[in-house]
């Protein structure tokens, strides 16, 4: 039972930015991503560089590398969760307006964390 759960931002639309950034990646960097969140859920607030690090205000990144690409997925904690708020492809540092999207995710999600969480639509 993981320590930590994790959970994906849903925007207004219901939409989940992180998965819709998975989907274009290709599926051996979508593996090593899902071995971050794997291991964020392990771990929550003790995983640590190289595989995470505190950006400021709150966000944090998964952080996985493919072929000299760096891929970032970028989060924040909330009481016993840690909400994945969307991913990136970077060459430097973080662009700050990226760090900035996730703040207003955060924002967003404090407001009503169910209506913020990422659901699976139904095929039924």
């Amino acid at each position: 039972m993981p320590v930590t759960t994790v959970v994906f931002f849903a925007d207004e639309e219901g939409a989940c930015p992180l998965l819709v950034w998975l989907d274009r990646l290709p599926s051996k960097v979508q593996d090593k991503c899902i071995v971050r969140i794997e291991r964020l859920a392990e771990l929550g607030h003790e995983l640590r560089r190289p595989e995470a690090d505190f950006l400021r205000d709150g966000i944090y990144e998964l952080r996985t590398s493919f072929q000299t690409v760096n891929y970032r997925m970028l989060y924040f904690f909330y009481q016993q969760m840690a909400v994945i708020s969307h991913g990136l492809t970077k060459e430097k540092q973080v662009p700050a307006r990226e760090i900035n999207v996730a703040i207003r995710h955060r924002k967003l999600f404090e407001t009503n964390p169910a209506k913020y969480t990422y659901e699976e639509p139904d095929h039924e």
